[in-house]
């Protein structure tokens, strides 16, 4: 995997439509059996992080209930949703442009609804409605159930709106339509919200409260998922490791951290191994830890499971402790590095990844080097790096001054990727002459010839494709590596 260069900064808020698979074919999206078309038709297109994606395929499991066919071309769609993404301007800015090139929809159909869901949409209601003409509907993610009777709403002329958040809503019961899939990965949502209040993050806000699925829900996901001949699954939440389901309500709302050893708690590591020992032959990711909840529990359950994938994303933002301090991310960077050791002992052929944040306030040119120096220390193989952005009622805009000048954001954030680059570049160099076993997700974006995949480091594999094919496991010995991908051959 490879550092972004700063016209790349934006790729993990990129449009993704149903049409554009992950590689390889794409899912049937019929309507599920013994349910009647109505005759309308749905487009969605999403915004933002893994989460806002598994959201969109449950909206579209809820449509395809009501007899909503899908589509890929917007043009012809009754329906269009966008699924937004708050945790940057420039995110929000795309959404607003994509719904005025929307707006000839209206021209054309003037049956049409638009709809904007996710966190943008709980996030400026108001505004959409208001101000945005052709917006006929705004749904935050907490209210996609009651998304057939806000249609009707909006089909009888009027404003629909719901963004109220809930405690307890998780979806655990909705089958999510797998969009835009090729057939051998996917997500599995364990839990919603987070209670992590991070200076600078609007997720809590847009997002609500965290609360966990039933780990008896998610085991029944996986198995339908492994019915279906998916290879792999990613195990979604804002913050995983916080993960604590309790059948026994008198637990509910509490700290259960001093209970994780009872047997009414399912927490994090325990789910792990459960997933594990359910589908032994799927490879098993999950995504996102925070490092002050990650524990050598799960890094055990890591080591236990051949089936549990060798990588590790744990954001970090910044090397400066007081620095973290603010962004009130609740850990030192003394302790950040003792949970790297921990990740490098227990699990020696991991990767880790991590997030970076340039010029956030007040940060000096210190604090800065020593975001350098964290880096250099841990040698991270793939970073998702950005400079701050000011998010409205976030603590960070309400406490701080955005003082740090705009210039100087983008020469620091250069610098961390040009570090980030040259780490990438040795990690990759030195995997030449390595064999791997690969799963195979598709063709090659730059030839037919060639096949892609990932291995357990989660480092995406080029090599010539012979007679494989999407989704088998193939073992791979590395002949190149580079910045951003390995090169190799079926061996």
């Amino acid at each position: 995997m490879t550092a972004f260069n700063l016209d790349d900064l934006k790729l993990d808020f990129k449009a993704k439509t149903i049409d554009e698979s992950r590689q390889g074919e794409a899912l049937s999206l019929d309507l599920p059996e013994g349910i009647e078309s109505n005759g309308k038709k749905y487009y969605i297109e999403s915004y933002g992080c893994a989460m806002n994606f598994n959201d969109s395929e449950i909206v579209a499991s809820i449509l395809a209930k009501e007899g909503f066919a899908s589509t890929r071309d917007f043009n012809e769609a009754d329906l269009v949703f966008i699924n937004t993404c708050s945790i940057r301007d420039n995110a929000e800015q795309r959404v607003r442009n994509k719904l005025n090139n929307y707006g000839v929809i209206k021209k054309r159909n003037k049956s049409a609804i638009i709809g904007v869901l996710g966190c943008m949409a709980e996030r400026l209601k108001e505004q959409f409605l208001e101000q945005e003409k052709i917006v006929d509907l705004v749904v935050g993610p907490d209210a996609y159930r009651n998304l057939p009777e806000l249609i009707a709403e909006a089909e009888s002329g009027q404003k629909s709106v719901n963004v109220l958040l809930s405690r307890e809503e998780t979806y655990a019961d909705i089958n999510p339509v797998r969009l835009g899939s090729n057939g051998v990965s996917a997500f599995v949502s364990i839990m919603r919200g987070c209670d992590n209040i991070c200076s600078f993050c609007v997720v809590p806000f847009t997002r609500g409260r965290e609360r966990s699925r039933s780990h008896l829900s998610i085991l029944a996901e996986v198995r339908d998922l492994q019915s279906k001949g998916y290879k792999e699954i990613t195990l979604l939440g804002q913050n995983v490791d916080s993960y604590r389901f309790s059948e026994n309500e008198k637990l509910k709302g509490k700290k259960l951290i001093d209970l994780k050893d009872s047997d009414d708690v399912v927490n994090f590591a325990n789910l792990l191994e459960l997933v594990a020992q359910e589908a032994p032959k799927m490879r098993i990711r999950f995504s996102t830890s925070h490092p002050k909840d990650m524990l050598d529990d799960v890094l055990h359950v890591m080591a236990k499971y051949d089936n549990i994938c060798d990588s590790v994303h744990l954001p970090v933002q910044s090397g400066n402790t007081e620095l973290l301090k603010k962004m009130n991310r609740n850990y030192s960077r003394e302790w950040y590095l003792n949970r790297i050791a921990a990740i490098k002992r227990i699990l020696p052929e991991a990767t880790i990844s991590s997030d970076f944040i340039a010029g956030f306030c007040t940060e000096t040119e210190e604090q800065h080097q020593d975001t350098l120096s964290l880096m250099e220390t841990v040698r991270f193989d793939f970073s998702y790096m950005y400079y701050y952005s000011e998010r409205p009622g976030t603590l960070a805009a309400k406490r701080y001054e955005d003082d740090v000048p705009l210039e100087t954001k983008k020469r620091r954030l250069q610098e961390i990727i040009d570090l980030q680059n040259k780490l990438a570049r040795e990690s990759h160099k030195a995997d030449e002459g390595k064999i791997f076993e690969v799963l195979v997700e598709g063709t090659s974006k730059k030839s037919d010839e060639d096949h892609q995949g990932r291995n357990s480091q989660n480092n995406m594999v080029i090599f010539p494709r012979k007679d494989s094919k999407v989704g088998d496991l193939v073992m791979v010995k590395i002949l190149k590596g580079t910045q951003s991908v390995l090169i190799g051959e079926i061996v």
